[in-house]
């Protein structure tokens, strides 16, 4: 099991810093997983406005499948790759090494949201008895609101920063 850090540990250990990245590689990247997360909003709204009923419950099952790994599969690549190539930039302030510091922890709890709402969706669809359709749209709506503020605070401030980058390099 990973073990997570918090702001309140006492050994933080800095970002790690990258050299030689393509920025408009890593901007279109970042771009593309967006989209693909957008796309999962716009279905788990649909999903949540159709609610207490569900016509396609073989695509609740599905959606639920891969709500975790794609929120996965974007943040690890924010980390592995955006963020130390935003870290090794010239110049770089404390104002971004803070807010990449808050978009990782973000990503923790997204990660910890995205369980939470696969697993609510399964017991929807195999157990409707017990479950509440209301409560599951207000866990929906939650989950992907939350979701297109952090992509949308991404897109207004971190990709002009790497655009800014493409046009320098």
């Amino acid at each position: 099991m990973k073990t997570r850090r918090t702001v309140f540990d006492d050994n933080v250990v800095p970002l790690p810093r990258a050299s030689g990245v393509d920025a408009k590689l890593v901007c279109s990247k970042l771009i593309t997983h967006h989209d693909e997360q957008l796309v999962l909003c716009a279905k788990l709204e649909e999903l949540a406005d159709e609610l207490p009923e569900l016509s396609d419950t073989q695509f609740c099952l599905q959606l639920a499948k891969c709500i975790h790994p794609m929120i996965c599969a974007a943040h690890e690549y924010e980390e592995k790759t955006l963020f130390p190539m935003l870290m090794s930039l010239d110049g770089v302030d404390e104002n971004l090494k803070a807010t990449t510091e808050r978009l990782r922890y973000e990503h923790w709890e997204d990660e910890s949201f995205a369980d939470e709402v696969a697993d609510a969706l399964i017991r929807f669809v195999t157990d409707k008895a017990s479950s509440n359709a209301e409560t599951l749209a207000y866990m929906l709506r939650g989950f992907f609101e939350g979701l297109r503020r952090h992509i949308a605070f991404e897109r207004e401030h971190i990709v002009p920063i790497l655009c800014k980058q493409q046009a320098a390099g």
